[in-house]
């Protein structure tokens, strides 16, 4: 029976009441910190730990608003832990669900311990709520801490960055080939409620010759609990560029409106791997300081709203970040770009 479920597992699948945090033995896990300073800092961190013919490497990275700070690397080694959560590349990256510590150069590091964790409340499945339970999609995702509190130290370029007390979010995404054709993301803190937190996922969807579209949308209210709308329960609604998202995700009792936007001079183009080429190419649009509100109705009557400027909003796809690359002047097979600057 064991290696019956690792078999599973290793198609990306997770059972029910299973830890999606976990490694499954994909083509890419991938793992990201979101640290949020309501006072106008946002700092997030990356690690991509990937499969080629010749081994585990990493998709690394490190990057800051509002001073547009990014640093991104292909490792030549890396590891996920099939036992819990965790990833590593040598001495550039260790996360857990308790600290992180990123060294990318001596202008380029982040260490921080979490304390006060929120993680994901729901045991049957994970933020792709039945998704989970079905074998050899190409995209899985996870938002498996909803909050925490930050005490550490960024050291990004020439700035010092002070993280003591930021908000935490941290997620997992998942699959057998790296990343969809196209996808989007949000997420937020920073709102007047401090236990808030909004994370939404979504993109081409596809097993085989079946391709569809799908997002699944969480809002931690501020009374502590966890909304998950996603199909086939709920409905989602989903328009993209790459300045505006509109989501309108609709269940039996509850709704959730997302409206966020950025200018795309503003955010950062950041890296996604090719695993069995073992390099990295531009991959995703992603706002680390956009405008996001939220609207939360029960049973028609309005429980939440609010406000952050802090949100991270991407929008990926391969051929839409090399276009952005190249906009700014960067050479056809850089994998990442800085914000441009008024």
């Amino acid at each position: 029976m064991p290696r019956l479920v690792d078999a599973y597992r290793r198609t990306g699948a997770d059972l029910p009441f299973g830890d999606p945090r976990r490694a499954h033995g994909v083509a890419m896990e991938g793992y990201f910190w979101r640290f949020t300073r309501p006072d106008g800092t946002v700092v997030i961190a990356l690690c991509g730990v990937n499969r080629s013919p010749t081994g585990q490497w990493a998709t690394l990275g490190l990057a800051g608003h509002p001073h547009g700070f990014l640093r991104t690397t292909a490792h030549p080694v890396a590891d996920a832990d099939s036992h819990t959560l965790g990833a590593s590349a040598g001495g550039a990256f260790l996360g857990d669900t308790g600290s992180l510590c990123v060294d990318l150069g001596p202008d380029a590091r982040l260490d921080v311990v979490v304390t006060d964790a929120a993680p994901w409340p729901h045991r049957m499945f994970g933020g792709s709520s039945v998704f989970h339970s079905i074998p050899a999609l190409n995209q899985y995702w996870h938002p498996w801490l909803l909050g925490g509190t930050a005490d550490g130290v960024a050291i990004l370029g020439d700035r010092q960055v002070d993280l003591d007390g930021a908000q935490v979010y941290a997620e997992k995404n998942w699959g057998k080939g790296g990343f969809p054709e196209s996808w989007w993301w949000g997420q937020a803190q920073g709102f007047d409620e401090p236990v808030a937190c909004v994370a939404f996922a979504g993109g081409d969807v596809n097993v085989g010759p079946l391709r569809t579209e799908a997002t699944s949308v969480v809002v931690r209210l501020p009374d502590g609990r966890v909304l998950r709308l996603c199909p086939p329960t709920s409905r989602v609604r989903t328009t993209v560029t790459d300045e505006t998202w509109t989501l309108r995700a609709r269940s039996a009792r509850w709704s959730v409106d997302i409206d966020g936007s950025g200018p795309l001079r503003g955010a950062h183009v950041l890296p996604v791997p090719l695993p069995t080429e073992h390099r990295n190419v531009a991959g995703a649009i992603e706002h680390l300081g956009a405008h996001m509100t939220v609207r939360v109705r029960h049973d028609g009557r309005e429980f939440w709203s609010g406000t952050s400027r802090l949100a991270g909003l991407e929008h990926g796809g391969l051929d839409r970040a090399q276009a952005e690359v190249l906009r700014r002047g960067g050479h056809p097979d850089a994998a990442d770009a800085r914000p441009v600057t008024p």
